[in-house]
């Protein structure tokens, strides 16, 4: 597993290189996916859309 990954990490090394270097990051965006698939995980087969709409823009 491991030789798989540095093997990935070399192959897109540009783009590991930007993420180390850069003082840009998208953490912010990924904690919002992150929380919308944790309320979406929390009412499957529960509601609709427009009550997780409701949810998602209440929290």
């Amino acid at each position: 597993h491991l030789h798989a990954y540095t093997r990935g990490l070399e192959f897109d090394r540009e783009a590991v290189n930007a993420a180390l270097t850069q003082p840009f990051h998208n953490g912010r965006t990924e904690g919002v996916n992150t929380k919308t698939k944790m309320i979406k995980r929390q009412m499957y087969g529960r509601a609709g859309f427009p009550l997780l709409r409701h949810r998602i823009l209440l929290g």
